[in-house]
């Protein structure tokens, strides 16, 4: 069906005027990507995406873990077993169940960034159904064949000033160092994601830990290890990184002394690893790079309190990133303050929080990053990367932290068609929070205009050093 010109606007006329207002201010505004799980291979090889099952439904959990709860296999819908073992591959096939069920995402904001991909990239506005499933694969197959589908072409299109993909400590970079010698004048920054060496309960951690500092051409020690990640974070740097991401399954941080330090670092790589050691060294780390934060200007990014993995069949069978990863209670007040006593006062660090505990929004997270120069908070993030959870967000920071405390919108997304959609989305959000605020006296419009703007762009830009 077409998309409404007023989706996610209050319902009350005069608020609703100004929404409008305010989102033709906004609308237009350039994309800034700044924390996303794009592929850099789509933009450095500029292929073209090779049907509607791939680019819609195989790479997005959001989808595929909505139809797993309803029974539906992930091996029906193509998703990859870890042993190489059959799934399905007709794209059709896939695409068909994927419109079988369909109502499932009524309410959803994966129906709303669909039916907005649908509506804006391939001019249909229509429902998918059973009915019309076999008529729009091959309209949308047909589409995916032209040169302006290709992913360079729709970054122009989608208007992208610049993106950023999320990068092992471990990658090579390839691609992004392709994207810089083909003179193509997007901008595609690679992120320092170094969980794979951070975290002892990681699979493979030690391995992973030498071949790291052998990479870096450092010692296996404290300071070899260390060394190296100094080094990695220059060579990120190096291909346009201007930050880190950093998920871990709490938000605890500690600031041992070298010695302790050291201590811990041969305790973690011994085959005698306890889960205390882990949680203390994942927490040191945090700290280690806050402070080499301070040193080479990478913005931080905090990602935690997701369970993962927490579905051990679908693990085994397929995987991480299946679906399967769920929210727990996350502190930030407690966990936090050891790095906050050494540098929660430096405004060279910017340290942006994001959480998947709503609760706590107004009690810890708004508090402290209304007070301490070097914290940010992050946008809903995950399963709250909707309608209501940006509501929310703004109902309960707001007061506390204000706006400029915020980074605006991160779309944090492996769907590239999704992009735009989850951007249109937060700007009429955030349009129609301020236009309340101008309804109810506690705004003036210029200033709510000047303030969609920021939300919109200028934050994210200025956060994130773009």
């Amino acid at each position: 069906m077409p998309l409404h010109p007023d989706r996610l606007f209050p319902i009350e006329p005069d608020a609703c005027a100004i929404a409008r207002r305010l989102y033709d201010g906004v609308s237009g505004l350039p994309i800034l990507s700044p924390h996303g799980h794009t592929d850099p291979r789509w933009y450095a090889e500029d292929e073209p995406f090779s049907d509607p099952a791939d680019l819609f439904v195989k790479p997005d959990h959001y989808v595929f873990r909505m139809l797993y709860s309803q029974g539906v296999s992930l091996e029906s819908l193509g998703v990859p077993r870890r042993d190489g073992g059959p799934v399905e591959t007709d794209g059709r096939a896939i695409w068909r169940l994927f419109a079988k069920h369909f109502g499932l995402f009524r309410g959803t904001p994966t129906r709303l960034w669909f039916e907005h991909s649908l509506a804006s990239v391939f001019r249909i506005e229509e429902r998918l159904t059973e009915a019309n499933a076999d008529r729009l694969y091959d309209q949308i197959a047909e589409a995916l064949t032209g040169h302006d589908m290709r992913p360079r072409a729709l970054y122009d299109r989608f208007n992208i000033e610049a993106i950023a993909t999320t990068d092992g400590a471990l990658d090579d970079l390839a691609h992004h160092a392709s994207l810089k010698r083909s003179g193509w004048r997007g901008r595609v920054l690679p992120t320092y994601r170094p969980d794979f060496v951070v975290d002892p309960e990681r699979e493979g951690f030690r391995a992973n830990v030498e071949r790291f500092v052998a990479l870096a051409g450092e010692p296996m020690s404290w300071v070899g290890y260390l060394s190296a990640h100094r080094a990695r974070r220059a060579f990120f740097q190096s291909l346009g990184a201007t930050a880190t991401d950093h998920g871990h399954p709490t938000a605890r941080t500690a600031n041992l002394g070298a010695g302790e330090a050291a201590a811990l670092f041969d305790r973690v790589i011994s085959p005698a690893l306890s889960a205390d050691d882990a949680e203390l060294f994942r927490a040191q780390m945090l700290t280690e790079f806050a402070r080499m934060s301070i040193e080479d200007g990478l913005v931080m990014q905090l990602h935690p309190g997701s369970v993962r993995n927490h579905n051990p069949a679908v693990f085994a069978r397929f995987g991480t990133d299946k679906g399967a990863d769920i929210p727990q209670r996350t502190d930030y007040v407690h966990d936090l303050k050891p790095l906050l006593d050494a540098f929660g006062n430096d405004p060279r660090l910017t340290l942006i929080l994001f959480t998947l505990d709503e609760t706590q929004y107004g009690r810890e997270l708004a508090p402290l990053a209304g007070h301490y120069p070097a914290l940010r908070l992050g946008p809903p993030w995950w399963f709250y990367d909707s309608p209501e959870g940006m509501r929310r967000f703004r109902e309960a920071t707001t007061e506390t932290a204000g706006f400029a405390n915020t980074v605006g919108f991160n779309d944090d997304t492996r769907a590239y068609l999704s992009i735009p959609a989850r951007h249109d989305m937060a700007r009429r959000v955030d349009c129609a929070y301020l236009a309340r605020m101008v309804a109810d006296h506690r705004l003036d419009e210029d200033e709510a205009y000047d303030l969609a703007q920021d939300l919109a762009y200028r934050l994210a830009k200025r956060a994130y050093k773009l």
